[in-house]
């Protein structure tokens, strides 16, 4: 590719991509992408994992975006998915970007609704996947510092 081919920032999936990373990682920056999803999501694109995210033709990047919209559709292993089994409809589907995080947010909620264990810790700001809680999380616990109090002198 020419120097005037070469984009500083490239746009997938909503997200600005830096151009001089090779695109295997490049995609990491993708919130809900990992390197193994962003390894499946290049060979299922037939693009070379070594090529800069910059030399990305537009209609590479336009494959790679609708790939990662709708990976069930693109013959993905299931085990890739992050939200596997979904609650609400009971399917496979890979969430990217913002709808991860509103997914997430929801999911929390649901928890804290239904009143579950799970649900309970996250409302009381505890650790939720069953750590100590004696020396850490001290931080979250709202009390203020546990120093020694100096007598006024007056």
């Amino acid at each position: 590719m020419s120097e005037k081919d070469y984009k500083h920032l490239i746009r997938i999936a909503n997200t600005d991509l830096v151009g001089s990373k090779p695109i295997l990682y490049a995609l990491k920056k993708i919130k809900g992408v990992d390197v193994m999803i962003s390894n499946a999501v290049c060979t299922m694109a037939a693009i070379d994992k070594t090529k800069k995210a910059g030399d990305l033709s537009d209609k590479e990047a336009e494959k790679l975006t609708m790939i990662l919209k709708d990976m069930v559709v693109s013959d993905a292993p299931e085990w890739l998915f992050n939200k596997r089994k979904n609650p609400e409809t009971g399917k496979d589907i890979h969430l990217i970007g913002p709808d991860l995080k509103f997914a997430d947010e929801n999911d929390i909620k649901m928890l804290k609704k239904i009143k579950s264990y799970r649900g309970l810790r996250h409302q009381w700001g505890l650790p939720v996947r069953g750590q100590k809680t004696k020396s850490n999380f001290r931080r979250n616990k709202g009390k203020g510092s546990l120093g020694v109090k100096k007598k006024s002198q007056g």
